[in-house]
């Protein structure tokens, strides 16, 4: 049985750790906002082709939050459930099995995101190809990418224009922030380990297994 620690003591060494680190960065990620300057570029996952791709960002994206109701769910199930299995664990194979839970979500997200912009651009050099106004307003309305009247300001020559800035801009710049992939690891491992457990959920006012 684990030894009383009082105050942040009880937490365990990784998981307050990460807490601490997730918090920083999300205050200082809002604090550089005011001033202009967006960490997000820089630290948050983006699509491999895109330019503002870094390697580390597949690590860095973890430690990065949208809001303050995304990070508060995220370390609230951080600190429910990665006390116990760090516990459990040890703190090594706790921050490995986070970690690789992270990397592997990344991973996951990127071969989503290169299923989605290849078929994006394949149609789009269909479109290319034939630029009409049929084929326009199929290809917009399939990705969503129309207004209420698509073609108030079509041509052919500038709704290409508009389609690829909206690829290569907007696509294909987005970005992927938040350890949610890594403490829905946490979650899967303690249904696993304490299927039996009861727990109480928002808005089910009886107790439900873990499992």
């Amino acid at each position: 049985m684990a030894s009383f620690r009082p105050g942040l003591q009880q937490i365990p060494m990784v998981v307050r750790n990460l807490i601490i680190i997730n918090v920083l960065v999300f205050l200082l990620t809002e604090s550089l906002h005011i001033r202009g300057i967006y960490l997000e570029n820089y630290l948050a996952l983006h699509y491999w082709q895109s330019p503002l791709f870094r390697w580390w960002q597949l690590i860095t994206h973890l430690f990065m939050h949208g809001g303050w109701a995304h990070i508060f769910f995220n370390m609230f199930a951080l600190f429910m459930f990665g006390r116990i299995l760090e516990d459990v664990w040890g703190p090594q194979r706790f921050l490995l099995f986070y970690l690789v839970c992270g990397l592997g979500a990344a991973f996951c997200h990127l071969g989503v995101l290169t299923v989605e912009y290849n078929s994006f651009y394949n149609a789009f050099v269909h479109y290319q190809q034939n630029p009409t106004y049929a084929e326009y307003t199929r290809f917009i309305n399939h990705y969503h990418l129309a207004s209420s009247n698509p073609g108030a300001m079509w041509s052919p020559t500038g709704s290409i224009d508009d389609i690829r800035r909206y690829y290569y801009e907007d696509m294909i710049n987005q970005a992927t922030v938040g350890a949610s992939g890594a403490v829905f690891g946490l979650l899967f491992a303690f249904g696993y380990l304490f299927p039996n457990t009861e727990l109480y959920i928002y808005f089910i006012p009886i107790p439900v297994k873990a499992k």
